[in-house]
């Protein structure tokens, strides 16, 4: 075989160099594990939204699980796994399983993130494992808040308590939700830091719907609103969301920019193939 002159070895090598460079820049820097499925909603359609609008918006790619139909009982395969959360940057939490009742079982989930793996939590997430023993709080003590119900369906006027915090940066100071479904909140923990709020109708009480939480070693970031598509898929949203999980991992600046080299691909539209109808939950 002919051998390469030297100018063309170079120019390849230089050639080749350039590519891996940018297959290395194409590659996600942070690895997220996305939970979700169970009772009332269209996950289908939220995990693209939730991924892909991540994706835009920070240096991040997810494995996702998807699993248990549209029940209340089921116990998420991946949980039983040993270190299961120690693999992921952070774990974002979209599912609907309040009818667990194994204590042990959801005691194991919070114990993966107090030992440092960041979490984040979308809506019914707040409802999961409420059916564990009374004074098994370690769930809702991971989230930040304690809900055990919503007020009707309508949309909520969401206001920014926390404009000087970066994750609220670009957040309006107030916010009408394209549709809505208001969690009425118990409790918010002593480490849990409200960041946006709304006034429940019927309840007449205002409620945290945005937060950021410390549990063990783990950063914490959570928001109630999340039931409808429309909501969800929303630049406001979506833009609070990736902030707050930017947070979880450290990777945040004061001026609520992803740091160098965590940027995104690019906010543009989100196409869903078809919406389901959101059944209501209970």
């Amino acid at each position: 075989m002919k051998s390469l002159p030297r100018p063309a070895l170079l120019l390849l090598a230089i050639s080749v160099l350039a590519t891996s460079v940018v297959n290395a820049a194409d590659k996600p820097k942070l690895k997220g594990l996305l939970i979700t499925g169970g009772c009332c909603h269209d996950y289908d359609n939220q995990k693209q939204i939730i991924a892909e609008g991540l994706g835009q918006r920070m240096s991040i790619g997810f494995d996702v699980i998807h699993e248990g139909g549209t029940g209340r009982e089921h116990k998420v395969s991946v949980y039983s796994e040993p270190g299961w959360a120690k693999k992921y940057d952070v774990i974002v939490h979209n599912e609907c399983f309040g009818g667990v009742k194994d204590d042990a079982f959801v005691k194991s989930i919070a114990q993966a993130h107090f030992e440092g793996t960041p979490a984040v939590f979308i809506h019914f997430s707040l409802h999961s494992y409420r059916s564990a023993a009374v004074g098994v709080d370690s769930w809702r003590e991971l989230i930040g808040v304690t809900s055990q119900r919503h007020e009707k369906h309508r949309a909520v006027l969401v206001q920014n308590v926390g404009e000087h915090n970066p994750i609220m940066t670009g957040f309006p100071l107030e916010w009408p939700t394209p549709n809505g479904e208001l969690y009425i909140i118990e409790k918010v923990w002593p480490n849990a830091v409200p960041l946006a709020q709304a006034y429940g109708t019927d309840t007449k009480q205002v409620h945290t719907v945005a937060w950021t939480n410390q549990f063990g070693r783990a950063r914490v970031f959570g928001t109630s609103l999340g039931h409808h598509n429309e909501t969800m898929n929303n630049d406001v949203w979506l833009g609070m969301f990736a902030r707050g999980v930017l947070w979880t991992v450290g990777k945040l600046d004061d001026k609520g920019n992803p740091l160098p080299g965590y940027e995104g691909t690019g906010i543009q539209p989100i196409q869903l193939p078809g919406l389901k109808p959101v059944p209501d939950s209970k």
